[in-house]
């Protein structure tokens, strides 16, 4: 493998514009092609790999993506690190569209999905308790309050399986149990990260109110074009959060961070 990178990201083909003098590659991996090339380029002296998840073009539906050749790629450029931000809609009153939630927890409700390279022969159990990477985190959370970002420090995501949005019955679930946001993509990309042994962090931009506050019918529920627009108007943001993070994070990991330790004692 003549191509390496540092730090990887997932995300929407509108961050190709931020990357510098791009050059693009195919990764082939065991588990089939990944969504699309990977626009590698260098910022601030660290080597960056980019994937739109759905696609450049935007072709792939949540439930169509190929996580595992996605992260499996990453892992072939020897990247240690990524940043997987995506549009969220808000669960509770209190997270408007336009903030930005560092997610620390999540709930998966997806199904059909392959979201694991450990299919046997050895029987491999990884701790969840803590899905998300601390360091990455922190970094995610001090660099978007420096920018003067509505920035929630955590919160719980509810992945569903998608393309549809959530019935009004489905979002008031997952609003009593007092989950924030809801995606469609976070499981299994965050996990099977984890199972490589790559810090991962999740950067929620949030758009929409999902179906709506039940207490408050004013509230309109989500729609597609609603999404894009409140999407687009808050990219840039993204963009100098993601631009900013890629020069503070240390290509060492801080000595607390055991992202890299997850085989530990996963194996009888």
């Amino acid at each position: 493998m003549t191509h390496r990178a540092d730090i990887g990201i997932f995300g929407g083909s509108g961050f190709y514009e931020f990357l510098p003098n791009v050059r693009e590659v195919w990764i082939e991996t065991p588990y089939g092609p990944p969504s699309d090339q990977i626009a590698l380029a260098t910022i601030d002296g660290k080597r960056v790999a980019f994937l739109p998840r759905h696609g450049k073009h935007h072709h792939l539906p949540p439930h169509k993506i190929n996580y595992r050749a996605n992260l499996w790629a990453m892992k072939e450029l020897g990247v240690t690190r990524i940043i997987g931000p995506c549009a969220a809609g808000s669960l509770q009153p209190h997270i408007k569209p336009g903030d930005f939630v560092v997610t620390d927890q999540f709930v998966n409700r997806t199904w059909g999905r392959e979201d694991t390279f450990f299919d046997g022969p050895i029987t491999t159990h990884i701790s969840a308790a803590d899905p998300y990477c601390e360091e990455l985190r922190q970094i995610a959370i001090g660099e978007g309050k420096a920018q003067g970002i509505p920035i929630h420090e955590r919160g719980t995501v509810v992945v569903i399986s998608g393309p549809r949005f959530s019935t009004r019955a489905e979002s008031r679930e997952f609003q009593s149990h007092g989950w924030e946001v809801i995606n469609m993509t976070q499981y299994p990309e965050g996990m099977l990260a984890r199972e490589l042994g790559i810090c991962y962090v999740n950067i929620a931009l949030i758009t929409d109110y999902d179906a709506g506050l039940e207490d408050d019918p004013s509230v309109e529920a989500v729609t597609h074009e609603g999404v894009l627009k409140v999407f687009q108007e808050n990219n840039h943001k993204l963009k100098d959060l993601l631009y900013k993070m890629i020069t503070t994070i240390p290509l060492t990991r801080g000595e607390h961070c055991g992202c890299a330790d997850t085989l530990k004692n996963a194996r009888g």
